[in-house]
């Protein structure tokens, strides 16, 4: 039957499945969190500038943004079990070669090369879980643990790279996170079943070689503006991504096999899934991508305090995504989405002030309020990005939705760090910036709570 995934050897095992997707995807998550913590240390060790951190932050979202879409097109097309098994060897790799960059610039190298890698992981491990788990129950269930254990490695990761870190140096965190990559791809091989859904015709590759230009150069001049957005070089690359993007629209026009159906663009779900994703990453990735630097500077706290109180939200976040489930049937993943914004906004405003006070305990309410609505958020976003396409392409629709995602964080975190900054380095400017940071962060999140619940239901398929 033309269009239907196509099966290659043993019937799917999905509690294997589950399990190595989703440890892959927590370590993928724990290196992407590895630099919010060792930022400071990173940065000193390879005598990174204040302007340039943001390339130490941004490396693996650049990455990641730029190769997830293609990544989940060629996952459905040439098979998802070998985009998962290349993709988490090649993380594993990547992030070892990571503990023995000499300087800014090959650390950054490394970091795209991390993005990249977990780019195949990511868009090719909700296709996995769709073939593995085809009843609605069953990926309810499975996108739910896939979910949690998003927020469960944003937890692990600081506290992880933070041990290390203070036991042996920064390199070391890099070291540890690529043996444990490595330990899941040995196992990804037996574990998983090769599913696919070739549509017959060539790859798309001009359609990937242009969106993936468009967005390097979208989140290169991203990065680079926060120096100063009327540069030469900003505008030109700013320029070069909207020229792409629009090669980008018409090699998808006129393509018979696609990486991007446009006409998804047409059903409310999936503008429902990439806005929330989008937001998702504007607003709260970006901002605690930088708000343990921030605490650190401001408050005195230790490193392994602080990732203690990052622990705090995102351990937060991993039990309320485990739990997310019971409310299937109840509450639409849309309307999931708009409850965990508010929750972020209103934990922003209750952090307002923290960190000239000089009292941790002022930011307590605040990470458990947006760790609630952060499980709320990665549990609704997996399972709206399979539901919002066809079946047979949930590597793209995830795929589309990370890259949402990670768009949004790239973006989010050079904003972060510019209005952070804006008034100097001084501790009283720093703790001035967080609160500015904090009201921006605010009003994304009100901005995509509004946007998601003007957006109709309308049919996911």
């Amino acid at each position: 039957m033309p269009g239907s995934p196509v099966r290659t050897g043993a019937e799917a095992r999905p509690g294997a499945t589950l399990a190595v997707t989703s440890a892959a995807t927590a370590v993928a998550l724990m290196t992407y969190t590895a630099p919010m913590i060792t930022l400071g240390d990173t940065a000193a060790s390879l005598h990174t500038g204040l302007s340039a951190q943001a390339w130490l932050l941004n490396g693996t979202p650049l990455g990641l943004a730029a190769l997830l879409l293609v990544a989940g097109s060629l996952a459905d097309d040439y098979g998802r079990r070998r985009a998962f098994v290349l993709g988490t060897f090649a993380l594993g790799a990547t992030t070892a070669l990571g503990a023995l960059a000499t300087n800014t610039l090959l650390f950054t190298l490394a970091r795209v090369a991390q993005g990249a890698a977990s780019a195949a992981i990511l868009a090719a491990s909700l296709g996995l879980l769709v073939h593995a788990f085809p009843t609605p129950a069953g990926r309810i269930r499975a996108t739910g643990v896939w979910g949690a254990c998003v927020s469960g490695g944003i937890a692990l990761g600081p506290l992880a790279a933070g041990g290390a870190t203070q036991l042996a140096g920064w390199r070391w965190a890099y070291a540890l996170l690529g043996v444990l990559t490595l330990a899941v791809a040995v196992c990804a091989p037996r574990a998983l079943t090769e599913s696919r859904s070739p549509r017959g015709g060539r790859p798309d590759l001009p359609g990937a070689l242009a969106l993936g230009l468009a967005l390097v150069a979208l989140l290169a001049a991203l990065t680079l503006g926060r120096d100063g957005w009327l540069r030469g070089p900003v505008a030109a690359l700013l320029a070069a991504a909207v020229l792409l993007l629009a090669v980008f629209a018409a090699i998808e026009r006129r393509s018979a096999t696609p990486m991007l159906d446009l006409s998804l663009l047409r059903r409310p779900l999936f503008l429902a899934s990439t806005a929330g994703a989008f937001f998702t990453g504007l607003s709260v990735i970006a901002l605690f991508s930088y708000v343990p630097t921030l605490v650190q500077r401001t408050m005195g706290v230790t490193l392994m305090g602080t990732a203690g109180l990052f622990v705090l939200w995102s351990g937060t976040s991993f039990l309320v995504a485990l739990q997310v489930r019971r409310l299937a049937g109840r509450v639409s993943p849309r309307h999931q989405l708009a409850a965990g914004f508010v929750l972020h906004a209103l934990a922003a405003a209750t952090m307002l002030g923290a960190a000239g006070s000089g009292h941790w305990t002022r930011l307590l309410p605040g990470l458990l309020l947006s760790g609630a609505g952060s499980g709320l958020l990665n549990a609704a976003l997996p399972l709206l990005a399979v539901e919002s396409v066809p079946r047979e392409r949930a590597a793209m629709g995830s795929g589309a939705s990370n890259t949402a995602r990670y768009i949004g964080s790239a973006a989010g975190v050079a904003l972060m760090i510019a209005v952070s900054t804006s008034g100097g380095t001084s501790v009283r400017a720093a703790a001035q910036g967080t609160n500015v940071a904090l009201l921006v962060s605010a009003g994304l999140s009100v901005t995509a709570t509004l946007l998601l619940l003007a957006l109709r239901q309308g049919r996911g398929r």
